[in-house]
């Protein structure tokens, strides 16, 4: 019931993926579309993390099997450590190339997780040494630094995971000579508590945090937040006692063991299949007749499926040209995925007016010349390589019109204080770099900011409760021909739906169909630029 009816295809894949012990590959696939950026996260999204560990349980007594038959036909039972620490090398080696590379992949991958529980197997391996109290003291400092140091801007797995897990490891080998205070607070009753609902704590706190979330189709705020922590502590230990401990006591046979194991995978791969079946792909919206498709509205300009809009990855935009092809006016936008989005216009109006219109946008990279922190695939180098490259394109067209625009609501770095100075400071850049380039230099400012996915909102709540989207502030200076579309999108308020048509295709960008919709008032604003058109 949390869960709106449009939402149900992708959760109950999500649900047997999970069932399977597949569901890391899947999220990953899934975190790896930028569009999926800001968008709520499976309920089952935890579940990554016992994918990877099953996988491992898979492979791991295989090769062992594999080590220790080759240890006991050289007659040289360390062979065995020799291999499991070059195999978890390996690993650890993959994991720093791939988070640098590829580091969504990286991060839910078995192949660059599994040194992590190598280490767990060459503490096993290697033979008991003497260690000192100091010792067990750095595991814990560096378990401290781990948790208080790393945000999610820190590139993670790689050397970053080196800390925790040596830090993990250091506290493991020296149990047995840690200093008093850290014998003390192990052993504490909170700490023991806390302990023994760990893994049920684990299973319940994502759920509590994103269904609520999904719902109310927006983040939680802080006391919602407070009170789903402590749900989670309480339904943990009820699971601990009640579940957890009476089948841990339990005497099963291991063949009965495999039986219910099987029993239960089948039964959630029945429910996610049930949950999928009951998706609908139509939302009801009061003021628009008839249901509206959910497809329509989250539909993405041309250019994604052209392959025109450059990923994560990409340093290069393609040839991407549309219109009218051997006109000798031409059009140029430039930008991120803001730019992007008045696709749908632009190639109208290049169409209607004779225009060649050349698109050269990146997801995440905005034209604006500023620095931004790594995020996820995100990696700021690559948007700079493709900004070098795409402004030397844009030098050899120049273009008869360049219009631009930019998301401006991205984290901006800690030694700017004022999001103003950082943006103007980037558009200052952007201004040198393109002022010699084409006679009309547009820039379209931002579009008003969706506090919430849209719609998902639409799909549980009225139109007036998700008309909670902000104007976005002009953040222009001297030198470009200034487009606002805020007073286009906005009275009062600006509304979820604008004109019987939905105004938003997610949490972020405007729909295909109002970029449509908004054709006449960009031409217009075009034209009062001196644009001929």
């Amino acid at each position: 019931m949390l869960i709106p009816a449009t939402m149900r295809t992708s959760l109950g894949r999500d649900v047997i993926a999970a069932s399977l012990y597949v569901s890391n590959y899947l999220f990953a696939w899934w975190q790896a579309d930028y569009q999926n950026l800001d968008a709520t996260p499976s309920p089952v999204i935890h579940y990554w993390s016992l994918a990877v560990e099953e996988q491992f349980y898979l492979v791991w007594p295989l090769l062992i099997l594999l080590f220790f038959t080759l240890a006991k036909y050289l007659k040289n039972r360390m062979v065995l450590t020799y291999l499991v620490a070059i195999i978890t090398l390996a690993s650890f080696i993959f994991s720093i190339y791939q988070t640098e590379n590829s580091p969504i992949w990286a991060f839910y991958s078995l192949p660059t997780r599994a040194w992590e529980l190598g280490f767990g197997a060459l503490l096993v391996l290697i033979p008991p040494f003497k260690t000192r109290k100091f010792i067990g003291l750095i595991g814990f400092v560096l378990l401290a630094i781990s948790a208080f140091i790393f945000n999610e801007s820190t590139p993670f797995p790689g050397l970053n995971a080196a800390l925790p897990v040596i830090g993990t490891v250091l506290l493991i080998a020296t149990i047995n000579s840690w200093p008093p205070f850290l014998n003390d607070l192990a052993n504490s009753r909170i700490s023991q508590w806390l302990g023994e609902i760990s893994y049920p704590l684990y299973l319940w706190h994502w759920p509590l945090l994103v269904l609520p979330s999904t719902y109310f189709a927006r983040p939680l705020e802080v006391h919602e937040r407070l009170l789903a922590i402590a749900a989670t502590i309480l339904l943990a230990d009820l699971t601990h006692r009640f579940i957890e401990e009476p089948y841990r006591s339990k005497k099963i046979l291991p063949i009965l063991v495999y039986k219910k194991a099987a029993y239960v995978t089948a039964i959630s791969v029945f429910m996610g299949a049930m949950i999928m079946f009951t998706n609908s792909d139509k939302i009801d919206i009061s003021g628009i007749k008839g249901a509206v498709s959910l497809a329509q509205i989250k539909a993405r300009p041309q250019i994604y499926d052209d392959g025109c809009h450059a990923n994560y990855a990409q340093t290069q935009s393609g040839k991407c040209e549309y219109g009218k092809l051997d006109s000798n006016k031409t059009m140029v936008l430039y930008g991120d995925s803001h730019a992007a989005q008045w696709f749908p216009a632009l190639i109208e109006i290049a169409n209607r007016s004779g225009y060649k219109l050349i698109s050269l946008t990146k997801s995440a990279c905005p034209s604006v010349e500023t620095v931004r922190r790594d995020q996820g695939g995100f990696k700021m180098s690559r948007c700079v390589q493709w900004r070098e490259n795409t402004i030397k394109r844009i030098q050899g067209i120049k273009p008869d019109v360049l219009v631009m625009s930019s998301f401006q609501y991205f984290a901006q770095p800690p030694q700017f204080k004022d999001r103003t100075q950082w943006w103007n400071e980037g558009q200052r850049k952007l201004l040198n770099q393109v002022k010699n380039s084409s006679p009309h230099l547009i820039y379209i400012t931002d579009t008003p900011h969706p506090t919430r996915d849209i719609p998902a909102c639409l799909s549980n709540y009225s139109i007036s409760e998700c008309n909670t989207s902000e104007r976005s502030k002009n953040l222009s200076i001297p030198g470009f021909k200034v487009i606002d579309p805020n007073p286009w999108l906005c009275s009062n308020v600006c509304p979820a739906v604008k004109d019987g048509v939905v105004a938003y295709r997610d949490a972020s960008h405007i729909s295909v169909d109002i970029s449509l919709a908004l054709i006449p008032r960009l031409t217009q604003a075009l034209r009062d630029q001196g644009i001929n058109l």
